[in-house]
């Protein structure tokens, strides 16, 4: 169909945007982690295994959102999010809707096409050559 191809040539900034969006998404999950902010009912207990998650979940999505070493730094985030969701989400229940592990997918997914795909527009990784 003519409208979708010629959708093609917007794909570098469709990237960046869906880079942009997901990692504004994953500071969250770090801040709260780190300084309770945005504030949770329920705060973390900063163990020294959720301070680490903290750390790459909140620099990793700020270098993400500026798209500085984007593939590294996704794949380094695919792993985190895989861990965590077989060892935080899976052992309460099989099905992620179950077990609250949709968004640690998701981030997963998301964060492994980064890696294949590269940052797309917008990215400071476009100027460094």
């Amino acid at each position: 169909m003519k409208l979708f191809e010629s959708l093609s040539q917007y794909r570098p900034q469709a990237l960046g945007i869906l880079r942009i969006m997901t990692a504004l998404q994953f500071i969250e999950h770090g801040s709260q982690k780190l300084f309770n902010f945005p504030v949770s009912a329920q705060p973390h207990a900063l163990s020294g295994l959720t301070t680490t998650a903290g750390i790459l979940e909140f620099v990793g999505g700020i270098l993400l959102a500026l798209g500085l070493f984007t593939r590294p730094v996704a794949f380094l985030l695919a792993g985190e999010m895989a861990i965590a969701y077989f060892m935080a989400h899976f052992p309460k229940d099989f099905f992620p809707v179950n077990n609250g592990g949709d968004a640690a997918i998701s981030f997963c997914f998301i964060f492994l096409y980064l890696v294949f795909a590269g940052s797309g527009a917008f990215a400071l990784d476009n100027r460094r050559g």
